[in-house]
């Protein structure tokens, strides 16, 4: 099973539970996950993250090469279906128009693509105002959890003093 990051999963990491300063395993936990091809993100969550221009950024940069996939021509053949998805849902006009120009869109067309799960902190919605993954995920068959669900899947484990892998 292969995983693709939203961008706040990364965002809340870094704000609340797993701050750079503090909690470096799950850090390396996603640099050591993505070097043995279980953990990914896309280039468009790269993007929002380089916009915030902070220590995620600086993280990124110095230590993500392989963790962004780019959108190759697997993905882009997924568009049409996405876009189908969400056109024939009760979406406002704008939900839409903002959906397919955000990252959430590229995100679940990789997903796709590939067989992902597609790992979140949203929660589905009966909002016909905003597009959220979850419900996204659902209307097209796709997996998806919460980064804890992934890290318990995963058997994460975060000890002081050792290792970031399962003994």
């Amino acid at each position: 099973m292969t995983y693709l990051l939203d961008a706040n999963v990364f965002i809340q990491a870094k704000n609340l539970h797993y701050g750079l300063d503090f909690c470096p395993a799950f850090w390396e936990w996603l640099r050591e996950s993505n070097a043995s091809r279980k953990v990914f993100s896309i280039d468009k969550v790269a993007d929002e993250i380089a916009a915030g221009a902070d220590e995620l950024t600086d993280w990124m940069q110095n230590n993500a090469s392989n963790l962004f996939l780019d959108t190759d021509s697997r993905t882009a053949e997924r568009f049409g279906q996405v876009s189908a998805w969400v056109t024939s849902q009760e979406y406002e006009p704008v939900a839409i128009n903002t959906f397919l120009q955000v990252a959430d869109f590229f995100l679940v067309a990789h997903a796709l693509a590939g067989g992902h799960v597609v790992v979140t902190h949203e929660v589905a919605a009966n909002s016909r105002r905003r597009v959220k993954i979850p419900n996204a995920c659902t209307g097209l068959y796709l997996r998806y959890m919460t980064p804890y669900e992934m890290l318990r899947h995963e058997q994460a484990r975060f000890i002081l003093g050792g290792t970031t892998r399962k003994a």
